[in-house]
């Protein structure tokens, strides 16, 4: 009578045979392609359809997903994808969200949820405690860095300008995430107000190229107020030096902000946390625990210093909403983003972290870090080859001596492969060059193998 509505054993039956195709998909990655999307947009169009106004069987949708929709991709949680930065889909936050989502619980405001919402926010402190924050730290989950970028500045914003803030401008380098950019834009400051600025030989911020454009930024009127450093660029894996970005930022009055999107996590690492000494000073900073926590995808992070000041940005009273928090151990979601509605997403960093602690997650990444190490080496034997990029977390960039023509040709031969799956970047000088990316928990040893001999192969080949 109530479609909608399955009963006991309905309900058991669409999880089993969902959970069929799920453990088998899951099984057969290793040997799926790494990237699988040729002739996939020509596909995607065949799918335009108008609004079905009557169902279809469920095991035919199931097959139409797991057997024509899903292998169309790039395979993302699968060990050979060295592409972008990898998001890991570890399987226990899926129960996670399976559990958040069928039990449908409210928690953007703390009345509604009061014992869910307190374990979001021990992740954020267990998240400030693995970064180095102090006491008086917080912050709030988000879908990932961009919409933390676009948090972070606004608080800056409404920390440090006044209601015109159109003289404020912010500070970067030439290789931070565009992220930032869109973000400051969204945020209300013209393209104009956003100084990108070069880098050095290790693709890092130029502190004196920084300190030059405050000074003349100053001297023609402009209020300096936000400086934006990065803990592992997209494109090369460079670490600025966060010690003396906070320190021209503490001289200058200016936010500091890391985007540590892709490497404040390896915070919990022995040589993670010395390649980002001084992130502990920033006032904000991103992580996507979907990258180097190895989450499903939608599953990012803001961190401030001060988390007064989100709540300072963002509340708003409305009288339908309930009394909000003003205790400090407790938190209302809403009062400190822009989320109103929001899903229970920390349930997919909670239950992981509970079910087996931290150390499992520092063990990887140490592998990460051991890996890149390797690859590095033994890229180094392979005549031609030159390391453009050194790792300075699990990021590094190669070409083959000669043009550019004859990178893209190395990178299609090696992609084609189906093995792994590499990208490529731009370098500031102009140079095409090819990118490596070691961060999923699915990726051990025999796949950077598997990648060595692909392109020790593809090399041979071009020759």
């Amino acid at each position: 009578m109530y479609p909608l509505e399955p009963n006991a054993s309905e309900m058991r039956a669409l999880v089993d045979a969902a959970m069929t195709r799920i453990i088998a998909h899951i099984e057969s990655l290793p040997t799926q392609p790494a990237c699988n999307v040729e002739g996939a947009t020509e596909y995607a169009r065949t799918l335009i359809e108008p609004l079905p106004r009557h169902g279809e069987s469920y095991e035919t949708l199931l097959d139409f997903l797991f057997d024509d929709a899903i292998p169309r991709t790039f395979t993302a949680a699968g060990p050979g994808y060295l592409a972008y930065v990898p998001g890991g889909g570890l399987f226990h936050s899926a129960v996670a969200d399976l559990i958040a989502d069928a039990v449908n619980r409210y928690v953007g405001v703390c009345a509604a949820a009061p014992a869910l919402v307190q374990l979001e926010a021990n992740v954020v402190r267990w998240f400030c405690e693995i970064v180095g924050y102090p006491r008086g730290a917080g912050g709030v989950l988000t879908s990932g860095g961009s919409l933390a970028n676009f948090t972070a500045i606004v608080t800056a914003r409404k920390a440090l300008l006044p209601d015109d803030f159109l003289r404020g401008t912010l500070y970067c380098s030439n290789q931070v995430h565009h992220s930032f950019q869109k973000a400051a834009n969204l945020a209300g400051f013209p393209c104009a107000n956003i100084r990108e600025l070069p880098v050095d030989a290790q693709f890092r911020i130029r502190v004196d190229a920084l300190e030059e454009q405050i000074a003349r930024d100053r001297a023609d009127g402009w209020t300096p107020f936000l400086v934006a450093g990065s803990a592992g660029t997209t494109g090369t894996g460079a670490v600025d030096d966060l010690e003396a970005l906070a320190r021209v930022a503490h001289e200058n009055a200016m936010w500091f902000h890391v985007d540590g999107a892709y490497g404040a996590l390896f915070m919990l690492t022995e040589r993670g946390r010395a390649a980002l000494r001084g992130i502990e000073q920033a006032d904000s900073m991103i992580l996507d625990p979907h990258k180097t926590l190895f989450l499903p995808f939608g599953t990012g992070a803001l961190l401030v210093k001060d988390a007064h000041a989100l709540r300072r940005a963002h509340s708003l009273h409305a009288d339908y909403l309930p009394a909000m928090q003003d205790e400090d151990e407790l938190v209302d979601f809403c009062e400190i983003s822009p989320e109103l509605s929001r899903d229970f997403r920390g349930l997919r960093v909670w239950l992981p972290l509970k079910l087996f602690g931290i150390e499992p997650f520092r063990e990887q990444l140490d592998e990460k870090l051991d890996l890149i190490e390797y690859a590095v080496s033994e890229l180094r034997k392979i005549d031609g080859i030159e390391i453009v990029a050194e790792p300075q977390l699990t990021i590094t960039a190669f070409r083959i001596r000669g043009d550019d023509d004859a990178n893209r040709e190395l990178l299609q031969r090696i992609n084609a492969r189906k093995r792994v799956f590499l990208t490529p970047t731009t370098l500031p000088d102009g140079r095409f060059v090819i990118r490596i990316a070691i961060v999923s928990h699915r990726t051990h040893r025999d796949r950077v193998d598997m990648m060595l001999d692909d392109v020790r192969a593809s090399v041979a080949e071009l020759r």
